[in-house]
C-alpha cells in the first residue's frame, strides 16, 4: 500500500477544477457521431482548448477529422465508429505543467494518460502514425470535394431564396 500526503486546500482545488469542467467526454463525442460529419466513415475527434477573448477562460474545440493531426500536450484524440458503439482512445494529453499530477499515487492517477504521456514523450511517431482503418489520401479528397460541392450547393439556395424574398 501506497501512502500519500495530501495538501487538503491544494487537493480540493484541483479536484473542483478537474470535476466541473464544463464538458463530457463521451457526451461531446456522442455528440459528433450523431452529426455523421463523414458519412458512414470512421474518422476522428480531436478535442484541445481554446482561450477565450478575455484571455483567461478556456473552452475545448471539438473538431471532427478524416486524418490524424499532430500530437501535442493539451490535447485529445479519439477514434469514432459510426453506427458502431466504439470510440478509440488514440491519446489523452494534459498540459505539460500537469502530468507529475496524473502519474501512480498521485490523486488524479489515470493509466490511460500515463500511457498516452509515455508514447508521446517515447514513441510519438507512433502516436501520429496512420491507423489501418484510415481511408486512403484519394478516398479523403473525394469526400472533401463532396462535402465543398454541397456546401456550395447549399448557399447558392440560401442565397436565391433570400434574394426572392
Amino acid at each position: 500500500m501506497e501512502i500519500m500526503k495530501l495538501n487538503r486546500l491544494d487537493t480540493h482545488d484541483r479536484l473542483t477544477q478537474f470535476t466541473k469542467q464544463n464538458f463530457d467526454i463521451g457526451e461531446c463525442c456522442q455528440d459528433l457521431i450523431d452529426k455523421r460529419p463523414f458519412g458512414e466513415h470512421p474518422f476522428y475527434i480531436y478535442a484541445h482548448p481554446r482561450t477565450e477573448d478575455d484571455g483567461v477562460n478556456k473552452r475545448m474545440i471539438w473538431q471532427p477529422r478524416l486524418t490524424k493531426p499532430k500530437a501535442s500536450p493539451n490535447s485529445m484524440l479519439f477514434k469514432a465508429y459510426p453506427g458502431k458503439d466504439t470510440v478509440k482512445i488514440i491519446w489523452m494529453l494534459p498540459a505539460r505543467e500537469l502530468w507529475e499530477q496524473f502519474m501512480k499515487g498521485q490523486m488524479m492517477h489515470n493509466e490511460t494518460i500515463i500511457s498516452s504521456i509515455w508514447s508521446f514523450i517515447h514513441k510519438r511517431k507512433r502516436l501520429e502514425e496512420k491507423e489501418e482503418d484510415d481511408l486512403s489520401d484519394e478516398q479523403i479528397d473525394a469526400i472533401y470535394r463532396q462535402m465543398g460541392a454541397a456546401a456550395r450547393k447549399a448557399k447558392q439556395q440560401n442565397a436565391a431564396a433570400f434574394s426572392a424574398s
